[in-house]
């Protein structure tokens, strides 16, 4: 299953940004293995003085980025969780920038973060292996929206591409 099997009705368009940065032949769980690996050496050869590295002084800095992605992982993943596995209660969304003073990032060194970033993945890959395709092309609320359970899971490693590319023009 690739980008190319989503329907329209699956996602809001919002979420297209994400889900466009994915090449269309790339399997869902090839996509969270390559950017497994393509985000643990991304974020291993920022330099050290970078990693605290504001554009702006209302901009996140890398850490923080880096804590983001894992939060936002972490969100989605449990909505793919609770849409494969049935459940019509419809998920909140949530606001990004509440969780990131409380988070510490910039307080952990970028060898915990790969660390936190890895086990995290690990775990989302673990639990796309484990669902059926059937399982993941249920369609649930989330924030208000539609989405699928596949849908949901497609948006985070386009996610960690789209700030990535972020980080590369306004960061580095």
């Amino acid at each position: 299953m690739n980008t190319t099997n989503l329907d329209q009705n699956e996602f809001d368009i919002y979420y297209k940004r994400y889900i466009d940065k994915l090449p269309q032949d790339m399997s869902l769980l090839q996509s969270f293995l390559e950017g497994k690996k393509n985000t643990i050496r991304f974020f291993s050869s920022i330099p050290e003085n970078k990693l605290e590295y504001r554009y702006q002084n209302e901009k996140w800095s890398v850490k923080e980025i880096f804590q983001h992605l894992i939060d936002t992982e972490r969100i989605f993943m449990n909505r793919c969780f609770r849409i494969a596995r049935r459940d019509i209660t419809p998920l909140s969304g949530f606001d990004q920038n509440i969780y990131i003073n409380p988070s510490g990032a910039n307080q952990k060194s970028i060898e915990n973060l790969i660390n936190e970033f890895t086990i995290n993945r690990e775990h989302s890959i673990n639990f796309l292996n484990s669902i059926s395709t059937e399982d993941l092309c249920y369609i649930g609320n989330a924030n208000g929206n539609a989405i699928s359970a596949r849908a949901a899971a497609f948006v985070i490693p386009g996610h960690d591409i789209w700030h990535k590319e972020i980080i590369k023009e306004r960061y580095l």
